[in-house]
């Protein structure tokens, strides 16, 4: 994760594999194949995190939280409060 582009280059959007996805800097386990979902923004969606620690989330907004690798720091973009795929999900 943290690999993330606006230009179509994005190679994990798409993907639905079953799996973890961890941390491009430090292996650290984040999200899991099973809390993902299609959406239309360029970068993969989530629900939800592995681990409670997987991520450290700083508040930006009453919407947003930008979002950390729990374990090293690597950014990895935001968490977007209550705009899942279900009424009170949240999407990373």
């Amino acid at each position: 994760m943290s690999f993330c582009s606006f230009f179509g280059e994005e190679i994990y959007k798409d993907h639905f594999k079953p799996g973890i996805y961890v941390c491009s800097q430090c292996e650290h386990p984040l999200f899991s194949s099973r809390s993902k979902y299609p959406h239309s923004s360029p970068w993969p969606a989530f629900t939800d995190t592995v681990l409670k620690d997987s991520v450290t989330k700083i508040m930006q907004s009453h919407t947003a939280y930008k979002v950390l690798c729990g374990k090293c720091g690597n950014g990895l973009g935001h968490e977007f409060v209550n705009d899942g795929p279900e009424e009170g999900l949240s999407r990373f």
